[in-house]
């Protein structure tokens, strides 16, 4: 398998995307944030004192998808067209997903990924301070597509 952010000489490198055709691209991903059943109800609530964690994790979230070239190395800058972030609140967790959306000539899963990996941050950084076992885990990409442009 050739890795296409090395080149021969083993450097790191942007990939050239410059002849690639732009399609509208779309990609979701999903995450977990386990914390304590008391934790979640103080979410619930709007009980935590740093204020509403979901409506700040949603903002954060998307802000991180925005700025994702930034912050991941080689990765290419995209207009973004919508990112969602979402939360299904469970007894023991908090599942998150983000869609992102874009028409470009490269993916948008890293902004998907980005988007859900600092929204689960956002949820720990709110309740830290009554849950010191909370774990954030199964980042992963679930979809990606891409369709033509009429």
């Amino acid at each position: 398998m050739k890795l296409t952010h090395i080149d021969l000489q083993g450097n790191a490198r942007m990939v050239d995307v410059s002849g690639k055709e732009r399609v509208r691209r779309t990609a979701i991903a999903t995450g977990t944030i386990r914390m304590r059943p008391a934790t979640l109800r103080l979410l619930r609530k709007g009980a935590l004192k740093k204020g509403d964690a979901l409506a700040c994790a949603r903002i954060a979230g998307i802000m991180a998808a925005k700025k994702t070239p930034e912050l991941i190395p080689l990765c290419h800058g995209l207009s973004l067209d919508q990112v969602t972030v979402d939360f299904i609140v469970k007894k023991d967790r908090i599942n998150i997903r983000a869609v992102a959306i874009c028409v470009e000539r490269t993916g948008v899963e890293m902004e998907a990924l980005t988007a859900v990996s600092i929204a689960a941050l956002t949820l720990y950084d709110m309740c830290k301070a009554v849950d010191k076992n909370m774990c954030i885990g199964e980042i992963r990409l679930k979809e990606k597509r891409k369709e033509r442009l009429s």
